[in-house]
């Protein structure tokens, strides 16, 4: 994966993490890592039991780990320098907006489900860009989940694992997230996305073909409202099926309702919740048909569904920004672009481009002059190809 903007230290990232833990903690470890995503489209539709097509990246956070003899989670960073440590009987959820909440979280959440997890040394080191929109949070979830389990050997299915991630960002980060970031960090597959079916957690894989590399841009911007917003939207979403259920009993979430129905019982509701439903369940629809274009190998539909998308993201869920916007913008305008679109939750981070490989070169110089001419802002770019999902590092895979 070339990364443009970023200095890579993927190559030695197992030496560095294993002799950096073995100075810090004085014993031996074993390593795990688990990969940011990005998500080629169906945003927001995760957490209403819908349909998305993420794919894990070549970015990966590490995590290595070691048993210790008392009750303390002692967990250190190479990327942020700021150990901390918990009594792991005495975890409290609840967010303190620091980069150990999501480790402190799993870690109580697997004791709070009675998994014989007890004190063990960490040590964190992240490649995924933070703040860009590629699930940091669930990458550093998971390669800590895989790794306590693993030092206390307890099996554990990665479905149950996804789910146990999940959780810990519920109540320790305090974002209710759907389960698709998770689910894709412990699933991916190199080469491919993932059909993901987030209420039966069924899913499929579909060829990516090398030929067209996703490219990712960062608006290297990510504004503060991004948090509240998200639950936000939630709850417009929740309101929405509160409403709905009047006119069609039993529907559980938005994946249940088509747009006809919407249309024809949602006249009384708020306009703001009518444009949120609308979002979710034409994005689903979008979402079924990508898919089906990939089978085909029609990425010009898929790149114009990824537009479609884009727009509805911007107009009716409202969680795009100007930044955002106009990368998509400067995208259009290149030639051997299939689609654009904004990735992530919003408010800032990464657009998700598919482009053609012998026009990647052209299209990476002329968005960054082009974005920085418009913001004076240099943006990351990564050109990458679909990565593998979660497992112990060897010394084969380092």
């Amino acid at each position: 994966m070339e990364r443009t903007g970023i200095t890579s230290h993927r190559g030695n990232t197992r030496e560095l993490v294993i002799k950096e833990f073995q100075a810090r903690y004085g014993q031996s470890a074993r390593l795990f890592r688990a990969p940011g995503r990005v998500n080629l489209i169906g945003e927001h539709t995760d957490y209403n039991d819908g349909f998305v097509m993420p794919a894990a990246l070549g970015f990966y956070t590490y995590v290595a780990a070691g048993i210790r003899q008392d009750d303390k989670l002692c967990v250190d960073s190479l990327d942020f320098q700021q150990p901390c440590q918990f009594e792991m009987s005495d975890m409290v959820p609840g967010p303190t907006g620091h980069w150990s909440d999501y480790v402190r979280g799993v870690a109580a959440v697997l004791r709070s489900c009675n998994f014989p997890v007890r004190g063990a040394n960490l040590l964190v080191k992240s490649d995924v860009p933070i703040g860009a929109g590629l699930s940091s949070s669930a990458a550093i979830e998971v390669a800590t989940a895989l790794a306590l389990l693993a030092v206390f050997d307890i099996h554990l299915d990665l479905r149950r694992v996804a789910s146990i991630c999940q959780g810990a960002e519920h109540e320790f980060a305090g974002t209710k997230c759907g389960i698709m970031d998770q689910f894709v960090s412990c699933f991916g597959q190199a080469s491919h996305a993932l059909l993901l079916d987030c209420r039966s957690l069924h899913f499929e894989t579909l060829p990516i073909d090398e030929r067209v590399p996703i490219v990712l841009c960062n608006t290297m911007v990510k504004h503060e409202l991004a948090g509240g917003e998200y639950n936000r939207r939630r709850a417009d979403c929740e309101a929405g099926v509160n409403f709905l259920r009047q006119f069609i009993p039993g529907i559980r979430a938005l994946r249940d309702v088509t747009l006809q129905q919407l249309a024809d019982y949602g006249r009384g509701m708020p306009s703001v919740t009518s444009r949120r439903c609308r979002h979710v369940i034409s994005e689903n629809l979008r979402v079924l048909e990508a898919a089906e274009a990939l089978r085909r190998d029609d990425l010009r539909r898929f790149g114009t569904l990824m537009t479609q998308s884009h727009a509805s993201l911007r107009n009716d869920y409202q969680v795009s920004c100007k930044e955002l916007d106009l990368m998509v913008q400067l995208a259009s305008r290149h030639h051997g672009v299939f689609g654009a679109r904004m990735t992530g939750g919003g408010f800032g981070g990464c657009t998700v481009n598919l482009v053609e490989a012998s026009a990647v070169s052209e299209f990476t110089a002329g968005m960054s002059r082009d974005y920085e001419n418009a913001t004076g802002l240099r943006p990351d770019i990564y050109v990458c190809t679909p990565g593998d999902g979660a497992a112990e590092v060897t010394q084969a895979r380092a």
